[in-house]
C-alpha cells in the first residue's frame, strides 16, 4: 500500500484559500470605501445644490421685503393724501355754511322777533332773542323745521323779560344745520343766496 503525505498540498491550499479571503476582503473593504464615497458626494451635492437654494431664496425674500417697505410707504402717502383730501373738502362745505344760515335765517325768522345771540359749533347752532309773543317762538320753530337746511329746532328756555318798558317773551334754542353727503351725487349743495345788485 503506497502512503501519500497530503500535508503539504493541504497546507498550500489553505494558503490559498486566506489569500483568497483577504483578497476578497480588500475587495469589499475597497468596494464599501468607493460605494460610502459616492453616497457622501451625492449627498455633499444635495447639500450644495439646498444651499444655493437657501441663497436665492433669501436674496428674493430680501428683495420683497423691499418692496412691502415701498408699499407701506405709499400706503402711508395715501392715507395722508386721502386726509388731505377730506380736509379740503370739508373746508369746501364749510366755506358757505354761515352765509347759508345767515340767508336761511333771514327767511325763516317771523316778524316780531329780534335776534340778540347766534352762535354756532360745527353743526350746532344757538339762537336767542325776543319775541312779541309765545306764539312767534313757535311759529319761528315750525318754520326753522320746515326749512330744508335747518333741523331739529329744540326750546330750550322761554321767559317773560322787560325790554325798554315792554313786555316780550325772551327765548334760547338750539337747531342743528343739516350738511348734505359729499359722497351722495345726488344731494344737491345748497346755493349760495347771490347779492342783489
Amino acid at each position: 500500500m503506497i502512503r501519500i503525505n497530503l500535508l503539504p498540498h493541504r497546507e498550500a491550499k489553505r494558503k490559498a484559500r486566506r489569500q483568497q479571503f483577504y483578497s476578497l476582503l480588500g475587495l469589499s473593504a475597497a468596494l464599501a470605501a468607493v460605494i460610502v464615497g459616492l453616497v457622501y458626494s451625492v449627498i455633499a451635492g444635495y447639500i450644495a445644490a439646498q444651499e444655493e437654494d437657501n441663497d436665492y431664496l433669501k436674496k428674493e425674500i430680501a428683495v420683497l421685503d423691499k418692496q412691502i417697505e415701498q408699499i407701506k410707504r405709499l400706503k402711508e402717502q395715501t392715507q395722508a393724501l386721502l386726509a388731505r383730501k377730506q380736509v379740503i373738502e370739508s373746508l369746501q362745505l364749510d366755506r358757505a355754511e354761515p352765509v347759508l344760515l345767515l340767508s336761511e335765517l333771514t327767511k325763516q325768522v317771523p316778524d316780531g322777533i329780534y335776534l340778540k345771540l347766534m352762535k354756532q359749533e360745527g353743526q350746532r347752532v344757538t339762537l336767542g332773542g325776543y319775541a312779541q309773543s309765545n306764539a312767534r317762538v313757535s311759529t319761528l320753530m315750525r318754520n326753522l323745521e320746515a326749512s330744508p337746511w335747518l333741523e331739529r329746532p329744540t326750546l330750550i328756555e322761554i321767559k317773560a323779560a322787560d325790554v325798554n318798558k315792554r313786555r316780550l317773551a325772551e327765548f334760547s334754542m338750539i337747531v342743528f344745520i343739516t350738511r348734505p353727503d359729499p359722497n351722495d351725487p345726488a344731494a344737491g349743495k345748497p346755493a349760495v343766496p347771490k347779492d342783489k345788485p
